[in-house]
């Protein structure tokens, strides 16, 4: 498979979103940046395409699917700060940090990130007509998982006394990150995107 114009393109895509979500997390959590916090908007889609094209690289000396994992990864990483984006917005917005309004607040930052994960991974990553039925499987997993363990973290453990209650909601909503990006990575590939 080789890099197109096209892979240059959606990486930068990809990687001006994951700015735009960042600074909604910034804002929510008012970090002080030591930088320009538009600086974001312009490295981000720059990481982004050097992330993929060394993926590519990656891919001509090892294993094929590296590119495509590589792709996913990136789209995950959209995936994530799009997550953390709205749940941050809403948190922002509302200044509700517990209780079902989290969850409720998790489970639409999620929802959303999955319908735009089946996109991307669609049209980009796999390049491949999926079954959408397979896919709300597969995410249904990923779902009980993300939005289980964040409101595991968050309404029973609790913040820790040194940690904000925003700051924790973060930390419990990227807590599965790896365990999800491995069952959707799996699910999308073997599952939904599989060749026929």
């Amino acid at each position: 498979m080789p890099f197109t114009k096209r892979d240059a393109v959606l990486s930068l895509i990809v990687g001006f979103l994951v700015g735009v979500f960042m600074l909604s997390v910034i804002k929510n959590l008012e970090i002080a940046l030591p930088i320009n916090k538009y600086v974001i908007l312009v490295s981000f889609p720059i990481l982004s395409l050097v992330g993929i094209y060394v993926f590519y690289r990656i891919s001509l000396v090892w294993r094929p699917f590296i590119f495509q994992f590589g792709k996913f990864f990136v789209v995950g990483g959209l995936n994530t700060f799009m997550d953390l984006g709205i749940l941050n917005f809403l948190i922002l917005i509302t200044d509700i940090t517990v209780g079902v309004w989290f969850s409720v607040f998790k489970a639409i930052s999620f929802i959303i990130t999955v319908v735009n994960s089946f996109f991307w991974n669609k049209y980009w990553t796999f390049q491949k007509s999926g079954n959408f039925f397979l896919f709300f499987l597969v995410v249904s997993g990923s779902f009980l998982l993300n939005v289980g363990i964040a409101s595991v973290m968050v309404n029973i453990i609790g913040h820790p006394a040194n940690i904000s209650p925003k700051l924790w909601d973060n930390i419990a909503a990227l807590s599965s990150l790896v365990l999800v990006l491995t069952w959707n990575f799996l699910g999308m590939k073997y599952i939904v995107f599989k060749k026929k």
